[in-house]
């Protein structure tokens, strides 16, 4: 009886430390679901940006015309090369806001909305970062 006593005690003790690090491991597994599920998000977000921007780029800026950028498969030779010049998303929210030289104020003029500079801009930063 001793023994079984013994056993039973350790099995009391074991469904216990079995039990804290359930309680544990629930947390850390809850925690990592959240962030997974954030990050793709992010990620599809990100990526919905960049195609908004590519085709921001090409199309109804018509940035293609003037710069040359390999990403989006332009080679214009009258702006700077965005390759080379590699600029922060900023920078080229500010030269797409307000223009630059012969470039066109695409916001002040009301080309571009905010959120079509916003995409754009992202898109050529993220493009020339590689």
């Amino acid at each position: 009886t001793r023994v079984i006593l013994t056993m039973v005690g350790w099995i009391i003790v074991l469904k216990l430390q079995l039990h804290k690090f359930l309680i544990k491991f629930k947390k850390i597994f809850f925690n990592f679901l959240i962030i997974y599920f954030s990050l793709q998000l992010s990620l599809k977000a990100d990526q919905d940006r960049m195609i908004l921007g590519l085709k921001i780029f090409n199309e109804k800026g018509n940035c293609a015309s003037c710069h040359q950028l390999t990403n989006a498969k332009s080679k214009g030779n009258i702006g700077p090369s965005l390759d080379d010049l590699k600029p922060t998303q900023a920078q080229v929210k500010q030269a797409v806001t307000n223009g630059i030289g012969i470039m066109p104020a695409f916001g002040n003029d009301k080309i571009l909305t905010p959120q079509e500079i916003d995409a754009v801009s992202f898109y050529v930063e993220k493009a020339t970062s590689n």
